[in-house]
């Protein structure tokens, strides 16, 4: 590793490390309010990587521990991400790290991608609804900095027996707005 990437990846720790501090108390709240598991996840050489996760009462309990990577395109928190990155960034991960799909539900090409990450810029929030993993729900907000740069995401996640569809469009995704709205207010100001 030369010195130039040593440096890059210096600035992204600590960027993270940041992020993670001012998002913690979020996640945490996110988790508590809703019972459910809310987790934060970062962009990093084209893979999901999960900062942190909290529990609620009652939680599921994933495989989302922090260092953990996955597909962004696999997830709500990928995709809330990959809707805010530059296209030719998105390109480039499509390009480095394939659209794998993990369950049928799964994104599965460039096209339906594109199509998503459009409707999800438009709705405010990305929803994964067993796209990961069959038989959980999971809706995701963007975490932007000041410059309209993403910085991660946050989500919180359930069975489907306990997320209806008015849920996944309804009390839920003004819950991880209203957590993602806080994190950026405190980061930004």
């Amino acid at each position: 590793m030369c010195i130039r990437d040593s440096l890059e990846v210096g600035g992204s720790t600590r960027k993270s490390m940041e992020f993670y501090q001012v998002a913690e108390p979020e996640v945490k709240s996110l988790a508590s309010e809703t019972g459910e598991l809310a987790n934060l996840l970062v962009e990093e050489q084209g893979m999901g990587v999960y900062l942190m996760r909290s529990k609620g009462e009652e939680a599921v309990d994933l495989d989302t521990y922090a260092g953990r990577r996955t597909h962004l395109h696999t997830t709500a928190l990928g995709k809330a991400i990959l809707a805010h990155l530059p296209e030719p960034r998105v390109e480039e991960i499509i390009e480095q790290r394939g659209l794998e799909r993990k369950t049928p539900r799964s994104v599965g090409s460039r096209e339906e991608l594109f199509e998503a990450l459009e409707e999800i810029r438009d709705r405010g929030y990305a929803i994964d609804d067993g796209e990961r993993l069959e038989g959980l729900r999971c809706i995701a907000a963007p975490i932007k900095d000041s410059a309209d740069e993403v910085l991660g995401a946050i989500s919180v996640s359930a069975p489907a027996s306990r997320v209806s569809d008015d849920d996944l469009h309804g009390r839920l995704p003004e819950r991880v707005l209203s957590a993602a709205n806080v994190v950026e207010l405190n980061i930004n100001y």
